[in-house]
């Protein structure tokens, strides 16, 4: 039986989704993370990042689903591919990825109208030990964040969790992005954000679907878009990844719907 609570609006303008609708996000879901899987034999030093981005295209067309960044506020591409100091919103170009480069993969796909949004890093060749490190800080505070996801939790206790680790860590949480719901929209309430004290912001509600997609600098969390009004860089050209899982919250706790199906979300270092 579905809940009578569901398919409404809370005060703070966020959807609380049906039981049916996990289904969806996770069809949705499991394509962008398959699609991210098969990616990875390609990251190699001397590919390109259109290179990259062109297979994720094919990809996407084969799997009979849409792209949804193709065409969004006039974005050409199917992903974004973000190169050791971009923080995020790379564009796929003609630049040849050197050995121990770092990236971050981002692929939202539209499957029966559901949007299944996820990114992971990736290195060509091996990477240095100050960029695993981040790295792997990275990916266990999107980890850290998840963990608090649950009825009754609120989305300063996600943020907590991910600024408090990464912070213990001697590195930096990015402010000037954050993650945000979705659904059957790219983009919609709350602004999740991955710092912040515990106990405020919205109330996670069963139902809540939304991202959750920190991105960490080996230096100072400042930012600043380029001129072509996408790439976000840090200030200070320091390192910088992300990881972002979709995710939607339980009776419980939470489904993550971008679970990698091969158990290759995190590049393993050969």
């Amino acid at each position: 039986m579905e809940h009578p609570h569901k398919g409404r609006m809370t005060r703070d303008g966020i959807r609380i989704h049906e039981d049916g609708d996990f289904v969806g996000m996770h069809a949705a879901g499991e394509l962008a993370a398959t699609i991210l899987d098969k990616v990875a034999p390609h990251v190699v030093p001397g590919t390109t990042t259109e290179k990259l981005d062109q297979l994720i295209t094919d990809m996407v067309e084969a799997a009979g689903a849409k792209s949804a960044t193709i065409g969004y506020k006039g974005y050409k591409h199917a992903s974004c591919i973000s190169v050791n100091h971009v923080v995020c919103h790379g564009i796929p170009g003609p630049k040849t990825l050197k050995d121990g480069d770092i990236l971050n993969v981002d692929v939202t796909v539209i499957v029966d109208g559901w949007f299944g949004d996820t990114s992971r890093m990736y290195v060509a060749g091996k990477p240095n030990r100050k960029a695993e490190r981040l790295i792997q800080v990275t990916h266990d505070a999107l980890f850290k964040g998840i963990e608090q996801v649950k009825p009754g939790n609120t989305f300063g206790d996600i943020g907590y969790a991910i600024q408090k680790y990464v912070e213990s860590n001697r590195m930096s949480v990015v402010r000037d992005f954050c993650g945000h719901g979705l659904g059957r929209v790219f983009h919609a309430p709350p602004n999740v954000l991955h710092y912040g004290r515990p106990g405020t912001n919205a109330i996670l509600e069963e139902g809540m679907f939304f991202t959750i997609e920190p991105m960490v600098n080996l230096g100072r969390p400042e930012t600043k878009v380029l001129a072509d009004d996408w790439t976000a860089v840090t200030r200070d050209k320091s390192l910088s990844a992300q990881f972002e899982h979709s995710v939607g919250v339980t009776s419980d706790g939470v489904e993550i719907f971008t679970l990698s199906p091969s158990d290759m979300y995190h590049p393993t270092y050969l």
